[in-house]
């Protein structure tokens, strides 16, 4: 993979070319996938690169500290970071681009943005968790947060899920415990999936150095200078999806408000690390974003007072398998794919129309026989 100096750092990155041709022979879109922190480029790369090269030409990129990027003493503010993105853009002659991030990656993203607003085509947020929303709901109780206390508590593990920065101590607290050669129970596993690939030691080992001989620590637990009056002032599309039971869906719930022209999804029953549980979802969602099928939605629930929600797709994945949301009954499914699910929706959708419109005729007919007795 391809090494540049930006900042004064080697910046590891990778490009994939799209499949098909830009229409009328244009440059094609350029699509940058940005990690979050204790992962790497390999976080977006299969199935995400691979797919969405298809449709653009996507740039993916370690983070200063992670991966194959240089790691220095210093220098790991939020700010720092975009920078870094911004060097790398002016590298690669990409003017402008479509942003997907993660975690972290999406404070980068905004930084980027509300530096250079002009370069972001859209952005897309998977569960990004900013330093306002973090400090004024600490201590609130969020989906999942009681069952995650008591997996630490069992692990033996001094957290507290309500802590701000909780995310940051549990990927720590884990990848000590991947050195040191401990075991790592199951359900303790499944909160940090990602580190669980054929490199987790090695992502463990690198994080740990980055917390314990650099300023890492101190400076991304900073204030992240994210402040609403600069959050509004990005009006290109954005969509944030954020998982139901994860702490930053906290961050999701205060940006309603920021952002009246945004998109907000919830990821059903997903905790903090989805793109990588429910990777088929995710690109669903986003290609509808894409495509624009996503912009015409209300803006609030019917029947209720008005006000920004999170929309719930009825398409939904769980376990590798499709399923659909009804009014009437259980999900229907499991489908193998999602244009599966999605037919099966039409079919019932228009089988309980058919049901309904029978029901509104037989008052009618019960009439007419009377009368014609």
């Amino acid at each position: 993979m391809p090494v540049t100096r930006i900042n004064g750092l080697r910046v590891n990155w990778l490009q994939l070319a799209p499949e098909v041709g830009a229409p009328e022979g244009g440059a094609p879109e350029d699509l940058v996938l940005v990690h979050g922190l204790a992962t790497n480029l390999a976080f977006w790369y299969a199935p995400y690169a691979t797919e969405l090269s298809k449709r653009f030409r996507v740039t993916l990129y370690d983070l200063r500290g992670h991966g194959r990027s240089d790691a220095p003493p210093a220098g790991y503010r939020p700010e720092d970071l975009a920078n870094d993105l911004i060097g790398l853009l002016d590298h690669l002659q990409i003017r402008r681009a479509h942003v997907l991030a993660h975690s972290f990656g999406g404070v980068v993203a905004l930084k980027l943005a509300c530096s250079e607003p002009e370069r972001v085509a859209s952005l897309v947020l998977a569960d990004t968790h900013i330093a306002a929303a973090r400090a004024g709901r600490a201590t609130r109780r969020w989906e999942g947060s009681e069952r995650i206390q008591g997996i630490l508590d069992q692990a033996g593990l001094a957290l507290d899920v309500h802590h701000p920065y909780f995310g940051y101590q549990l990927l720590t607290a884990v990848a000590r415990l991947q050195k040191s050669g401990s075991p790592v129970p199951t359900a303790l596993r499944e909160l940090v999936a990602p580190w669980f690939g054929a490199r987790g030691h090695r992502t463990a080992a690198q994080w740990l150095d980055l917390m314990d001989d650099t300023t890492a620590a101190r400076e991304l637990g900073g204030d992240d200078g994210l402040d609403e009056a600069s959050l509004r002032r990005l009006r290109f599309p954005i969509m944030a999806l954020y998982g139901d039971r994860s702490q930053a869906r906290f961050t999701g719930e205060e940006l309603l408000n920021v952002w009246p022209h945004a998109t907000f999804q919830r990821v059903r029953d997903a905790g903090h690390f989805f793109p990588t549980t429910r990777p088929g979802e995710v690109l669903r969602l986003c290609e509808r974003f894409w495509n624009g099928e996503l912009s015409g939605a209300e803006p609030h629930r019917t029947g209720e007072p008005d006000g920004r929600h999170f929309r719930s797709d009825r398409i939904y994945e769980s376990g590798g398998q499709w399923y659909c949301l009804t009014r009437e009954r259980e999900p229907l499914g499991p489908f193998p794919a999602a244009e599966t699910a999605q037919r099966e929706l039409v079919a019932h959708i228009a089988s309980c129309a058919r049901v309904a419109a029978r029901a509104r005729r037989q008052p009618l007919e019960r009439k007419d026989g009377a009368s014609a007795a």
